[in-house]
């Protein structure tokens, strides 16, 4: 199975040998499928198969995608239950990877009808018109998936479909079938709808899907239209508001046939890896300080300080990378060294910049930033101490603490906090152990040097002495 195109991409052409008429397609002994069978049979056939039916998808291997496949296997419509930026959208994204990559539709139909099973008025009317002439056209997997975002102006027109003015002002009858205008459930047969906070749908809307989901039909300005609809329906929402007493009503919290808990990556590996996998990183940030910024999230999560119940998402740690390695592209533009690397200097710069992304508790106002640097401070610590266990590091403290003054800031480089150290044998131990090799460029070994520093000042010591641009460790 190949990777998914992206939702919102164009999609690729359509091979030329395709069948291009109804004829030609059930003469190839093509037979119509729903399309929770073609998720069942594909999923089935990447888990015999050994590949990855998720990819991308980072610390739910052996949490949420085990439950997930069971509901997806079972035939059930899914909802997604966990705080903001656990990643439920890309989730529910990669589902389009579980279609067939090409399927045929009616050519020039309003929906994504089968050639061999129309289901609107029209299109039966033409295909007994034209028989095995009907024209075929074929559609990609990845516009089979429709994704629509809950707000307070999401109307019933917009999701299942509205008297169309202009097909009456035609000289239709309103009561004619032919003069609907379909929404995105209808538009999306024979594919994938995901609704993003389903609770924040007003209840007559929520109302408006409840035959859609067990009926499969749509009832629209007073008469129903039955249509067998072979829709997938998955929805993300927040735990706090999915209940009985939170914005969801409960005949459509009862249609779902599958709640799956999503959560935070469950240790800092896995933190470290959805940052590296999300981040756009302009400049280098080694192992050691994706290991400090995954630490910091996660004590901002456990913090009494911060509001639990907003979450801290994953994108705080994939901001919080690119804003170190943002510092650093800008030390080496001032600086003119090459090439950048990020220091533990740049963690400055990520309190004052993403403060606004974490909710605090009542009562913190102005102590937003001083939270922030005492947790930074600690998972700094954290991190040295599991990076540099069983190294001796009295060597470079002595060293410093007999006047070898380190000086380290925005408009230092790293051959520059180097050169103030004698030879040591300690240094190499401490790049070796960060994999960075003794013959790599200074940038590189001044970040893992730094971060001794900084270890042994946290330690209480060495000193440190600010300025505002510039740092000095000393005795």
């Amino acid at each position: 199975m190949t990777l998914p195109t992206a939702p919102f991409s164009p999609p690729p052409a359509p091979p030329a040998d395709l069948p291009r008429t109804a004829g030609e397609l059930r003469a190839a002994g093509h037979r119509p499928r729903g399309v929770r069978a073609e998720i069942h049979d594909n999923l089935l056939a990447a888990l015999r198969g050994g590949r990855d039916p998720w990819p991308g998808i980072v610390g739910f291997e052996r949490t949420v995608l085990p439950q997930l496949e069971r509901a997806l296997l079972a035939g059930h419509d899914v909802v997604l239950l966990g705080e903001r930026g656990q990643g439920k959208t890309r989730v529910l994204r990669t589902l389009a990877g579980l279609l067939d990559e090409w399927t045929p539709v009616i050519e020039g139909a309003d929906l994504a009808e089968h050639p061999l099973a129309p289901i609107t008025p029209e299109s039966r009317r033409r295909a007994a018109e034209l028989g095995a002439e009907l024209p075929v056209a074929w559609l990609h997997r990845s516009a089979r998936y429709a994704e629509k975002l809950a707000t307070p102006d999401t109307s019933v027109g917009d999701l299942i479909g509205d008297v169309d003015p202009v097909k009456v002002a035609e000289g239709r009858s309103l009561g004619d079938p032919e003069t609907i205008h379909y929404g995105l459930v209808p538009r999306s047969h024979r594919g994938i709808v995901a609704v993003n906070e389903l609770p924040d749908l007003a209840e007559r809307i929520q109302v408006a899907l409840l035959n859609v989901m067990e009926e499969r039909d749509i009832q629209i300005r007073g008469y129903t239209l039955r249509l067998p609809l072979d829709v997938l329906l998955v929805a993300t929402a927040n735990p706090e508001d999915y209940t009985n007493r939170g914005r969801i009503i409960t005949p459509l919290k009862d249609r779902f046939g599958a709640e799956v808990r999503t959560h935070y990556p469950l240790d800092v590996a896995a933190e470290v890896d959805v940052v590296r996998q999300e981040a756009r990183l302009v400049a280098e940030v080694g192992e050691p300080l994706l290991s400090v910024l995954a630490r910091f999230v996660r004590h901002l999560r456990e913090s009494a300080v911060v509001d639990q119940r907003s979450g801290v998402s994953a994108r705080f740690a994939v901001a919080a990378a690119e804003t170190v390695a943002a510092a650093a592209l800008r030390r080496s533009a001032l600086t003119g060294e090459r090439p950048a690397v990020a220091r533990p200097v740049d963690l400055d710069a990520v309190p004052g910049v993403l403060r606004g992304k974490v909710e605090f508790e009542p009562g913190e106002e102005g102590r937003e930033t001083e939270h922030l640097n005492h947790l930074l401070r600690r998972s700094v610590a954290e991190a040295a101490t599991e990076l540099f266990a069983g190294i001796d590091l009295r060597p470079l403290g002595d060293t410093v603490a007999d006047g070898a003054l380190v000086a380290t800031g925005e408009r230092v480089p790293g051959t520059e906090l180097l050169s103030a150290l004698p030879e040591l044998p300690v240094l190499h131990e401490l790049a070796q152990r960060a994999g960075v090799a003794a013959d790599e460029p200074p940038p590189r070994i001044a970040a893992v040097v730094e971060l001794a520093l900084e270890s042994l000042y946290l330690a209480r010591r060495l000193a440190k002495d600010a300025d505002g641009t510039t740092t000095v460790y000393g005795p």
